[in-house]
């Protein structure tokens, strides 16, 4: 066997990282304004179209997360490789993303298209028959597009493993771009309904793969750590997908449970009427345009920390991940201030009642207190020990602290405890505190140091 070259010391500093890092913020808000313009725009067919879309898209968002995960396995890899300046490894790593991720979204998709109708009757069986064939219609137009998302993740991820986040951003505000003028075409101009919200979808996706594998493949990319030059001379290599699914399945099984979790907590809205049900539903949009920066810098750390670990520089990804942690706790302090200064205003362009506005204040006041102080160690912190390969600690954190924490304490504070609705967002509150200790104890501890990820670490 070779030895593993010896690598050159990785490059980061403060110029580096400002250009990585608002990119990465831009892209994870245009994820989510994209989302808001399909309800919007889909709400002008009627009622039941946007149940229907919404229904599905609670299924859609495990996938996504699930071929995200994938993405973040092999973002780890690259980085690693990349970090080690073996760019011969790297590039057969990215391959091999590609092949793993376009597989199981073909799976998955061949599939959701011929079970799609039972997979909606058995989670949404009492829903309305309109609702129901929306959803069908919606649910099976949008699956032709899984294989696409997929290798847009990829693509996309191996991008950002390099360090370039630029073109994942301009990729971004072109999905947003074909997405909303398709709806308005399909929509507005063919009168299609919600059908015609999922063939913008399946388009808006189908372009953003073609150009970031095209890139990838060919021009100035074919020298790149991340080329995939040669991709179709098709070949396996168990043991690189072996290092990438060893971080995408544990990352894909958190997320999952994570969502699940989620979905019973919201349950507990429906038992408190109408008011409590949207409140909570304005609440949670507010908050995600605010938490996507955090998001952002929770990839920005995958990408510096990996290729510094890859590198073997331990002190530089330690230094880089309290730096990168300092800027995500100034921004979410900054942002976190004025969603309290504006709550009112901010809950009042949505036009709720008066107890509906009431509890979104309550709610606020509630992710207000404890996201600024421990939701970067709780969700930021984690991505530096997946990026050392620590992803199974995660999985075993989140999983644990979903369900005996956020979930059951919100139960136990929402009915018998007397909280109410209000104290399913306290909840949230104390699964932040939770994490946050469970990370941070093992990142100080230091065990994450012994993990390997790519040989000849």
């Amino acid at each position: 066997m070779n030895p593993a070259p010896t690598p050159a010391p990785v490059q980061w500093n403060n110029r580096a990282l400002f250009y990585l890092l608002w990119p990465l913020i831009i892209e994870q808000i245009l994820m989510v304004t994209m989302g808001i313009a399909d309800t919007v725009m889909v709400s002008f067919v009627g009622e039941h179209a946007v149940s229907g879309v919404s229904l599905v898209d609670v299924i859609n968002n495990l996938l996504i997360l699930t071929f995200a995960a994938l993405g973040t396995g092999g973002a780890v890899v690259v980085s690693q490789y990349i970090g080690r300046r073996d760019t011969k490894s790297s590039a057969t790593a990215a391959r091999q993303l590609i092949y793993t991720n376009g597989i199981i979204s073909l799976v998955i998709t061949i599939a959701t298209l011929i079970l799609h109708t039972g997979i909606l009757r058995l989670v949404y069986g009492n829903a309305a028959p309109d609702v129901m064939k929306a959803a069908q219609t919606y649910f099976w137009i949008t699956a032709l597009s899984y294989p696409f998302l997929a290798l847009y993740n990829s693509a996309a991820a191996l991008f950002r493993a390099m360090g370039n986040s630029r073109v994942p951003m301009l990729i971004a505000l072109l999905v947003n771009a074909i997405n909303i003028g398709g709806n308005a075409v399909f929509i507005f101009g063919f009168h299609i309904g919600v059908a015609g919200a999922g063939l913008a979808t399946l388009l808006s996706r189908g372009a953003a793969a073609a150009i970031l594998l095209s890139m990838l493949i060919a021009g100035s990319y074919r020298s790149s750590p991340a080329s995939l030059k040669g991709i179709t001379t098709f070949r396996l290599e168990p043991r690189m997908i072996h290092n990438i699914l060893n971080i995408g399945i544990p990352s894909g099984v958190e997320n999952s449970m994570f969502q699940f979790g989620k979905i019973m907590v919201s349950r507990i809205f429906t038992s408190f009427g109408t008011a409590a049900i949207a409140a909570n539903a304005i609440t949670s949009s507010i908050n995600s345009l605010f938490f996507m920066p955090g998001q952002a810098f929770g990839l920005a750390i995958l990408t510096v920390i990996g290729q510094y670990i890859g590198a073997g520089d331990y002190k530089e990804a330690k230094g880089y991940t309290v730096k990168i942690l300092k800027l995500c706790y100034a921004t979410l302090i900054a942002l976190t201030a004025f969603i309290f200064i504006f709550a009112d205003p901010l809950i009042g362009l949505f036009h709720l009642s008066d107890e509906a506005h009431g509890l979104a204040k309550s709610y606020i006041l509630a992710y207000c207190i404890a996201a600024p102080i421990f939701w970067p160690l709780a969700f930021t912190l984690p991505n530096a020990l997946r990026a050392a390969g620590d992803a199974r600690y995660c999985m075993v954190v989140s999983i644990i602290t979903m369900w005996l924490v956020r979930v059951s304490a919100a139960y136990c504070l929402a009915y018998p405890l007397g909280f109410g609705s209000v104290g399913a967002w306290m909840a949230m509150g104390l699964d932040f505190v939770a994490r946050a200790a469970f990370y941070t104890t093992r990142w100080v501890r230091g065990k994450w140091q012994e993990k390997r990820v790519i040989s000849g670490q």
